[in-house]
C-alpha cells in the first residue's frame, strides 16, 4: 500500500487542490512555512512519482498506456495548473483592466488543470501490483450501508464510470456533510462533482487512460481495473478523511 500523507489528502478535500496540508497551524504559520516568511507563496505544483513499475499492472493496464499517462499527460496538467497560477498573479501585479479580461480563461485553466493533477495524484495511488479483490473492515462495511452491498457498488460505480459523457472520472467520494459515501461521474475533470467531497477511489476514464490496449471499449477497461485496486490505500483515504473532516 502506498501511504497517505496529510497534505495529499487535504490537498484533495473537494475537486480543486487549494489547502496546504498543515495541521494545527494558524493561517499566518501557513503563510510564514510555505513562503519562507516572504508573504509570497513559493511552493509549486508538482509530478508525484508514479511508485510503481510501468508494467506493474499488466495484464489489466499495458506499461506504455501507463508510461505515456503518468509522464505525459499527467505531467501536462501539473505544468498547466502552474501557468494558470503564473497567468493569474501575473494579472493581478499589472492590474490593468485588459490584463483583468483574461481572468475568465486562467481560471477555467485553473479549474480544469488543478483538478486533473488532484484527481490523477490519486489514482495512482489507489492502484498497486495484486489488487483487486474486495475490501474489509470499515471501509466494506460503509459501502454495504451506502450501497445495499459491494456487488451493488460495484455495479453502480461501473455504470457511472462507463457512462461518463465523452471524458471523465468515475469518483467514489466521501461526503462529509451527510457522513456517507457517494459516487460520481465527473465530466473532464472538474463538472458534475459536488463541493467538499474528498474523492477516495478515482478511475480516469479519458481515452487516454485505456485507448491504446481497449481501444472503443470503455466498459471492458472499466471491468479491468477491479483488478488493481489497492483498497488498503482506499481504506486510510477514507480513515484520513473522516479524521479531517470532522
Amino acid at each position: 500500500m502506498q501511504p497517505v500523507s496529510r497534505r495529499e489528502m487535504l490537498g484533495s478535500l473537494g475537486t480543486l487542490a487549494v489547502a496546504g496540508g498543515w495541521i494545527g497551524l494558524t493561517p499566518d504559520e501557513v503563510v510564514a512555512q510555505e513562503s519562507g516568511g516572504s508573504g509570497k507563496a513559493l511552493r509549486e505544483y508538482s509530478l508525484p512519482p508514479l511508485g510503481y513499475a510501468y508494467d506493474a499492472l499488466e495484464p489489466h493496464i499495458d506499461a506504455q498506456t501507463m508510461q505515456l499517462h503518468h509522464d505525459k499527460h499527467h505531467a501536462g496538467y501539473a505544468r498547466k495548473l502552474n501557468k494558470a497560477l503564473k497567468g493569474l498573479d501575473a494579472v493581478r501585479q499589472k492590474g490593468g483592466s485588459g490584463e483583468f479580461a483574461r481572468i475568465r480563461t486562467l481560471t477555467d485553466a485553473l479549474a480544469f488543470n488543478g483538478s486533473g493533477h488532484v484527481l490523477h495524484t490519486v489514482f495512482w495511488k489507489n492502484m498497486k501490483k495484486h489488487g483487486g479483490g474486495q475490501p474489509t473492515g470499515s471501509l466494506a462495511r460503509m459501502l454495504d450501508r451506502d450501497f445495499g452491498s459491494f456487488d451493488r457498488f460495484v455495479k453502480h460505480y461501473s455504470k457511472a464510470a462507463g457512462t461518463v459523457q465523452g471524458s471523465g472520472w468515475g469518483i467514489l467520494a466521501w461526503e462529509p456533510l451527510s457522513r456517507r459515501l457517494l459516487v460520481f461521474g465527473a465530466e473532464k475533470h472538474q463538472n458534475l462533482t459536488m463541493w467538499g467531497s474528498v474523492p477516495l477511489l478515482v478511475t480516469d476514464v479519458w481515452e487516454h487512460a485505456y485507448y491504446l490496449k481497449y481501444q472503443n471499449q470503455r466498459g471492458k477497461y472499466v471491468a479491468a481495473f477491479w483488478n488493481v485496486i489497492d483498497w488498503d490505500n482506499v481504506a486510510e483515504r477514507l480513515s484520513q478523511a473522516m479524521r479531517l473532516t470532522g
